[in-house]
């Protein structure tokens, strides 16, 4: 039988508060397991003192003992070294520092003894201090590291009762030197097809005598289909065992780090730049067709023996390049290219 207006009017009417009466209920239950949330947070979850987002932050500065490094945020949201604006910091290191301090898992929350010492935290090894684009701070103390090396004791200078035991990780990521923070230029990809000519110069011998210089060219150009011919003058060298090592390596150069940001004129002396060993001009076309060149001027070995100091064009910025990838380069910068 069918129900008339009234009926389904009843109806209605009593849907709408059964719908309201249920909301209701889980709202008070909601409320409740938040209050029970803050009241006891369970071992291993965030405390509250650290939930802000990265981009709540306008300040940074920390020591590790040996080192002091203070940060900033700029008007883009990209932090910055204090020391240089200008300074090519990457921002993954400090993403991960403040990931560390917004994601606050202590292993454990002791009870503060009055003894600090027991702690390492009467002579603390280090200190961090973030500050909230709204002014506020967050003071970090850091002591010993705990019997297996993993952890380390932490105190929260807004709160000495409490000591907390944490992942050495954030200690370690505040141990990172500036230069290794550096965001290093990438070095184009030379694929064969898409050089055209090879420079390498050596150094100037001490008694005057000219620096050796060896010139590779190639007519064709990028796209065009075929094998590439290599000549040095009119030597087709294209098989030449030292040229297919050099083009191997070419392909490959990569900076692996920052030796120096702003070196000084004896850094420069140091590093070998008063008269480089080599230096390599490499002009070639993109894959739009624009013609470029790099350049490269290669110093001496690093002391620990892992590269050799290297300029990018006209930057005074000292990069490390491996010592594999520059051994036909050397070879051919000092003895010239043995075509026989």
């Amino acid at each position: 039988m069918e129900m008339d207006w009234r009926q389904r009017r009843t109806v209605t009417v009593l849907t709408a508060v059964l719908l309201t009466l249920l909301a209701a209920v889980l709202i008070v239950l909601g409320i409740r397991y938040r209050e029970n949330r803050q009241e006891a947070p369970e071992e291993g979850e965030p405390l509250a003192a650290a939930s802000m987002t990265v981009e709540g932050y306008s300040a940074l500065v920390y020591s590790n003992g040996s080192t002091t490094l203070s940060f900033t945020v700029e008007e883009d949201g990209a932090w910055a070294w204090e020391n240089d604006r200008a300074f090519p910091l990457r921002q993954e290191t400090i993403n991960s520092i403040l990931a560390l301090l917004i994601n606050w898992r202590p292993q454990q929350t002791l009870a503060a003894e009055e003894d600090l010492s027991a702690y390492g935290l009467d002579e603390p090894t280090g200190f961090l201090t973030l500050t909230g684009a709204d002014g506020s701070v967050r003071a970090l103390s850091f002591g010993k590291t705990t019997t297996d090396g993993a952890s380390r004791y932490v105190m929260e200078q807004s709160d000495p009762s409490k000591v907390y035991i944490i992942p050495d990780t954030l200690f370690t990521q505040m141990s990172i030197p500036i230069y290794d923070m550096c965001d290093v230029p990438l070095l184009p990809l030379l694929e064969e097809s898409s050089i055209r000519s090879i420079l390498i110069r050596g150094s100037e011998s001490e008694d005057g005598a000219p620096a050796l210089v060896t010139i590779l060219t190639t007519a064709k150009r990028s796209g065009e289909d075929g094998p590439v011919t290599w000549l040095q003058g009119s030597e087709n060298v294209t098989a030449n065992e030292t040229v297919r090592a050099l083009l191997e390596d070419l392909r490959a150069l990569v900076f692996t780090k920052c030796v120096d940001y702003d070196p000084s004129d004896e850094a420069l002396t140091i590093c070998g730049f008063d008269a480089p060993p080599a230096v390599l001009t490499v002009n070639y076309t993109t894959d739009t067709g624009v013609d470029e060149s790099l350049s490269l001027t290669i110093g001496a070995p690093m002391l620990d023996g892992s590269g050799r100091y290297v300029r990018l064009g006209d930057s005074t910025t000292v990069y490390a390049l491996p010592t594999a990838a520059l051994d036909p380069l050397m070879r051919v910068a000092a003895n010239g290219l043995d075509v026989t």
